[in-house]
């Protein structure tokens, strides 16, 4: 039960600072204002700031200290996110990842991460970590202290200090094992703070979050709901089929979307008969919405903004386009953070005047300091500037700035190749194919040395006629020679078409 008698008041580091407080800050604001709903009910504000502390004791008593790291692999509840505040309050850092991950994976970030302990429901994390010599707990044998702790005064806080790491977030992999981001408390704090700015969660949101929280997309939920005094809504294990009922049921305002989630609700909008929940905004990230997919949701939803962002783990968001400003610049994902700055540069690094074509690389207190254990790859990535010395994100993203600032992005390095003496990516042959009226959603494969550039579609369409409509959209260059037509696009763990799947598809074809 909540202590009533447990009083919070706002951190030094109002204004950015550390991870928990966020939480401090909302909780001295709106103690009793609704902080999160999952399957188990609602928490308030205060509620999660005890379990937090309660969670921050369990970790006390088992030896965790400033700059251990937590191996987390748990659904997300709000069992996780009182682990999020709690491990920061300690400086312990945060390695959450997604129940799903495998065991491939996940022996390589138990060797990398090295953390001090390990909480897990799943027998194979308690394989590998017994298997490491780590301690493994489950959720039922933490839970129990952390929600005794819970009831007790809130003891002093430590001084843990905004430049100490807050999380380690591994970026999913495919051949390769996963890399950890280092996030520190002060470019967390900064990016969601900036991020909000544009946004502008209210305290009246009702922010649906179907992401799992070892993804930086859901993670940061957790904090952008804090900030904005909202109540985040956790779904990610009910049936699809209902999805659109939970949304109404919890009166979801705000929703997180990538474009197969959206795709998936506006093809059950359009077979609902009651009225729409009542979503205020969609904000989207991971790849471009497909045209017919911002169509079905804003018909679906009266009044709906449909907004486009651009971002990467690196430094978490480069660019948002204003929620007031959907409609104009179609093509464009925005314009960078409050705080932050662009640079389109070319392969020597000098800047390119608006309209040309070159690396984006971010600029601000955002950007993360490098990658866990990698230093060469972190001093590709992560460069100072030559003259200001200030640390710079070089994304591999290629896109222009329009001379108002506004970003386009063009696609990644290895999204971009050239074919019959002609420049081109991925991502133009994707959003043409998308174009089609029938075609779901569409992976393009560069060429290789082995085969011509591929289309894999998700249509109940032919194959030819898929590639008769790209001839009457692109350049005779650009149609791909080969199209494969799917009922189905395989996704990755974060709802991402799964291009390393289809590659492994058509060049096993090949064999």
């Amino acid at each position: 039960m909540e202590n009533p008698n447990t009083t919070y008041a706002p951190t030094a580091h109002g204004s950015g600072g550390t991870v928990h407080s966020l939480l401090d800050d909302a909780t001295a604001d709106t103690p009793d204002g609704r902080c999160l709903h999952d399957s188990a009910g609602e928490v308030t504000y205060r509620r999660m700031a005890e379990l937090s502390h309660g969670f921050a004791d369990w970790l006390t008593a088992r030896g965790a200290a400033r700059g251990d790291r937590l191996l987390v692999q748990l659904p997300s509840r709000r069992e996780l996110v009182a682990m999020v505040y709690g491990a920061s309050r300690l400086g312990v850092i945060l390695v959450p990842l997604n129940p799903a991950m495998k065991e491939y994976h996940l022996r390589s970030v138990i060797e990398d991460a090295e953390p001090s302990l390990i909480i897990g429901d799943g027998p194979t994390t308690e394989v590998l970590g017994r298997a490491a010599g780590l301690p493994v707990h489950d959720l039922a044998t933490v839970w129990p202290h952390v929600e005794e702790a819970a009831g007790r005064p809130a003891p002093p806080p430590l001084g843990i200090s905004a430049d100490d790491t807050a999380f380690l977030v591994y970026t999913s992999g495919s051949t390769a094992a996963p890399k950890a981001v280092v996030c520190p408390h002060a470019q967390v704090t900064f990016a969601s703070r900036a991020i909000q700015e544009v946004l502008g969660y209210r305290p009246d949101d009702v922010v649906f979050c179907r992401f799992p929280i070892s993804w930086d997309y859901g993670l940061y939920k957790v904090l952008l709901a804090c900030l904005g005094r909202s109540q985040l809504v956790l779904d990610g294990g009910e049936s699809d089929l209902v999805l659109l009922r939970r949304m109404r049921e919890t009166g979801a305002t705000v929703v997180p979307i990538v474009p197969s989630l959206a795709t998936m609700i506006g093809t059950l909008a359009r077979r609902d008969t009651q009225d729409p929940p009542p979503v205020r905004m969609f904000t989207n990230t991971g790849a471009a919405l497909p045209a017919h997919a911002v169509t079905a949701l804003r018909e679906a939803f009266p009044g709906v903004q449909v907004v486009r962002q651009f971002g990467q783990t690196e430094c978490k968001r480069v660019s948002i386009m204003p929620p007031d400003q959907e409609n104009e610049r179609p093509q464009s994902v925005g314009l960078p953070l409050p705080g932050t700055t662009v640079l389109i540069l070319d392969a020597e690094g000098r800047s390119l005047p608006a309209g040309e074509t070159g690396e984006i690389v971010a600029v601000g207190p955002h950007v993360m300091p490098g990658y866990w254990r990698r230093p060469e790859l972190s001093a590709r990535t992560f460069r100072r500037d030559p003259g200001t010395g200030a640390l710079r994100l070089h994304t591999g993203d290629y896109g222009r700035l329009d001379e108002d600032g506004y970003l386009y992005f063009e696609g990644r390095r290895d999204d971009m190749f050239k074919r019959k003496g002609i420049r081109m990516s991925t991502v133009e042959i994707e959003a043409a194919a998308m174009d089609i009226p029938g075609v779901r959603t569409a992976t393009a494969l560069p060429p290789t040395d082995t085969r011509d550039l591929v289309l894999f579609a998700e249509t109940e369409l032919p194959p030819h006629t898929v590639l008769k409509e790209l001839a009457e959209r692109l350049e005779p260059a650009k149609v791909p020679a080969l199209c494969r037509v799917l009922d189905e696009l395989p996704l990755s763990l974060h709802g991402k078409n799964a291009r390393q799947v289809l590659t492994e598809m058509i060049d096993g074809e090949g064999r």
